[in-house]
């Protein structure tokens, strides 16, 4: 028991080449709660470059009452970008999808068959509220698989109204649902409480993918200096988590 115990605690210095491709930021300027302006935006995705990704696939919110992202809103945003980072000869693979958040405006767009933004192929970065339950979690879920797509679930430990509700985690699992680790979460960036659930859904093989879901400088200083749990590194190691593939 000590040294399962011992093992769990153990870190390891994160070697941002294995991932290779960030899938959920926010560094298209101005569209949400991400990066203010193009100066912060170009400052961070340098940082990115330097800590060894080589390509990033950045997920602007779609929350309808903060955030009324469109794709067309999106892809204008990344065009700019793409720009300014040519101009700065900024060398790094940068595409758009979206963090979209699973609200009526969501099961409006899936209605009319209306095109979603995908991290890749069906894959679709989908996210609940981290404050309040909502008690269609599992039926929006399964109408996003209805209409075609493979949603991943962004930052499932940062529900912490599900704490220790280990049963409805494997039930989301079970039922194809793929699973995102926030990298912060390991550290307690975002609490303790947050920081044991990413360590339950670890250790159980739950998480196919990895972000940043970075926002702010703070996020790329924590992301310099990032120690990661030795279960996380060996599964970046084997190919169990699928960053490297998209």
């Amino acid at each position: 028991m000590f040294g399962l115990f011992s093992r769990k605690n153990r870190k390891t210095k994160i070697d941002y080449t294995l991932v290779k491709t960030d899938m959920h930021s926010h560094l298209i300027p101005g569209i949400d709660d991400g990066s203010p302006d193009m100066e912060t935006s170009v400052a961070l995705i340098r940082n990115f470059k330097e800590l060894g990704y080589s390509k990033l696939i950045t997920t602007p919110h779609v929350l309808w009452d903060l955030y009324k992202n469109t794709p067309e809103i999106i892809g204008r945003g990344l065009d700019r970008l793409r720009k300014a980072l040519a101009a700065h000869q900024i060398d790094i693979e940068i595409e758009a999808a979206a963090e979209y958040f699973l609200d009526d405006h969501l099961l409006d767009l899936l209605q009319k068959n209306e095109r979603l933004l995908t991290i890749k192929d069906s894959l679709v970065l989908t996210e609940f509220s981290t404050m309040h339950q909502s008690m269609s979690m599992k039926n929006v879920l399964f109408d996003v698989q209805m209409a075609g797509y493979q949603p991943i679930l962004a930052h499932p430990e940062r529900y912490v109204y599900l704490y220790k509700n280990w049963d409805l985690f494997h039930e989301i699992k079970d039922n194809g649902v793929l699973f995102q680790l926030n990298l912060l979460s390991v550290t307690g960036g975002y609490g303790a409480r947050v920081q044991e659930i990413a360590r339950y859904l670890l250790e159980h093989d739950f998480y196919s993918l990895v972000g940043t879901d970075l926002h702010h400088t703070g996020h790329m200083e924590r992301l310099k200096t990032l120690e990661i749990p030795v279960k996380l590194q060996e599964l970046l190691t084997n190919g169990r988590i699928l960053n490297n593939s998209l």
